[in-house]
């Protein structure tokens, strides 16, 4: 009797394990106490302490980061990240949901050449445009390596070094060969996420949420 019981309970254990194994997890947006997900190709909104039929609880959440418990497991993820048993790219994996800060903007962190840098979504700017700061602060050389320009600007017109990116990232999303334009000075304050970047994005607004996802 006390066989078939270890039996038993060995059984259901396996069962409950191979029902919340998780193959493909990915965090799409971040906000305040609420998390937009993928786990195994389903997009799934978590909210604080509520638990996914897979085993997947949000602890908190920010909108730069998340403390989420998978199956017992917790650690911290921030925008973009994703765990895999056999990782492939998806369409899941190439989108973000972005919110809406108080002034109506779309903010997020990404990188440029590797380093990090926070952007700004300008569907305005022609390119990715960073300060010369920000330049310094990732190494670029634009003097020597850029072509001198002028452009309008809110701070008026600003002598600027049109140059191309190595690569640059949000989340899961990369593209190379990145056109750019770096200024000769503090302007802009945040990095621009412009069009040659976002031209390759289709780009979905509903209410104070921007969905970005990689065209096929």
């Amino acid at each position: 009797m006390t066989k078939k019981l270890v039996l038993i309970l060995s059984i259901s254990v396996l069962t409950m394990t191979q029902l919340f194994a998780i193959d493909k997890f990915v965090v799409n947006g971040l906000f305040q106490n609420q998390t937009i997900v993928t786990i195994d190709g389903k997009q799934r909104l978590l909210k604080q302490g509520e638990t996914t039929p897979e085993g997947v609880t949000l602890i908190e959440s920010d909108s730069k980061a998340a403390i989420i418990d998978i199956n017992g497991e917790q650690n911290t993820y921030t925008l973009g990240d994703h765990i895999s048993s056999a990782f492939s790219q998806s369409v899941a994996e190439n989108t973000l949901i972005l919110s809406a800060d108080a002034s109506g903007m779309f903010t997020t962190s990404g990188s440029i050449n590797g380093a990090k840098v926070n952007f700004v979504v300008d569907t305005g700017a022609s390119v990715v445009f960073i300060n010369n700061p920000t330049a310094k602060r990732l190494g670029i050389d634009y003097k020597l390596n850029g072509i001198k320009s002028k452009a309008y600007t809110a701070s008026g017109i600003d002598n600027i070094y049109v140059v191309k990116f190595e690569k640059v990232r949000i989340g899961n999303i990369e593209f190379r060969n990145i056109e750019g334009a770096i200024s000769d000075n503090a302007f802009p304050t945040i990095a621009l996420l412009g069009m040659s970047f976002l031209e390759r994005l289709s780009m979905a607004r509903e209410g104070r949420l921007l969905k970005l996802e990689q065209k096929n």
